[in-house]
């Protein structure tokens, strides 16, 4: 079923950087969001165990996102090759989000640039889980460079790097791990236990792509005239401080190459966060770092789908 994969992917890249998710379809992802908050709460009435529960639902998720991305394919194949072909391209195009993570960010530059913090503030409350409504506009900025390095894995080149492995099932099936740490992988009373077990599976599906990541960001960096070495520095020395094992890596290669200092306190639902710091202070972030970071955003997907074609 995966006839022609680096060609499809390739066309699903194109699709995903000209025209992004559309509003109007209904997404996957937001269909596996529906289906995890149903499974939680059943779970949470079934199984005493909160940890257990947990693990089941990872499980129950995942593995069915597999197996009826698949089973959707084995139809549309029956049907016809190239309606099955379609459909392949289509649902590794929504595995992608380079130009929604571009159009996100691009309306949080566009609010610091017109002067309105409070509009940036609102933007950037779209794309991040911290507290927003008290930030300078330093501090959006780095905010939106912060989750901007972050998606570059989560985004584009890990559902890459399962397409190119395992097809557009694989793929979605990476999304699904993804959209349960973003719903129940939280370090809180509600979800510590409940939600380990998905946090747990997002650090080990993350731990190779963010590593691809570590390689293709410095040359990303260098091709959109960045500082190369210093990105490859920072990423040596801060890449782990990060309390996710994967997530300082591309915090670390952003910061490097462009000479900004990211990380350090946050606050998320009233509770201050203290992370480390990532990156040397040589200067003060300013939006024009949104703008490079996007850059270096795009041309790291580029690179990544050629490599992997």
């Amino acid at each position: 079923m995966n006839d022609y994969l680096p060609i499809q992917i390739g066309i699903a890249f194109l699709l995903d950087i000209m025209i992004g998710d559309p509003r109007w379809f209904p997404h996957p992802v937001r269909m596996i969001g529906v289906c995890i908050e149903y499974v939680e709460k059943m779970l949470r009435r079934l199984v005493p165990s909160e940890q257990l529960a947990g693990m089941l639902l990872a499980f129950i998720i995942v593995v069915g996102t597999y197996l009826v991305t698949y089973q959707l394919l084995v139809f549309f194949y029956e049907i016809r090759w190239s309606l099955g072909i379609l459909v392949s391209i289509i649902i590794i195009f929504f595995s992608l989000s380079t130009r929604d993570l571009l159009r996100e960010t691009g309306n949080v530059l566009s609010a610091l640039k017109s002067g309105d913090l409070k509009q940036a503030r609102k933007n950037l409350s779209r794309i991040v889980g911290r507290d927003t409504h008290n930030l300078n506009e330093q501090q959006v900025a780095t905010g939106c460079i912060e989750t901007s390095a972050e998606n570059i894995v989560d985004g584009i080149i890990a559902p890459l790097f399962y397409a190119f492995i395992g097809g557009p099932a694989l793929a979605m099936a990476y999304k699904s791990i993804n959209t349960l740490d973003s719903m129940v992988g939280y370090k809180n009373e509600k979800y510590l236990n409940f939600g380990w077990a998905s946090a747990k599976l997002d650090d080990i599906v993350n731990f190779i792509p963010a590593r691809i990541a570590a390689v293709v960001l410095p040359i990303a960096s260098y091709l959109c005239g960045a500082n190369y070495s210093n990105s490859v520095k920072i990423l040596k020395r801060d890449g782990q401080k990060h309390p996710s094992p994967n997530s300082g890596i591309p915090e670390a290669a952003i910061a490097g190459a462009l000479g900004i200092r990211l990380g350090g306190p946050s606050v998320y639902n009233d509770i201050r966060s203290d992370k480390p710091f990532i990156g040397d202070p040589q200067r003060n972030v300013s939006f024009d770092d949104i703008s490079s970071t996007s850059k270096i955003v795009m041309v790291s997907a580029i690179i990544s789908v050629v490599v992997g074609i």
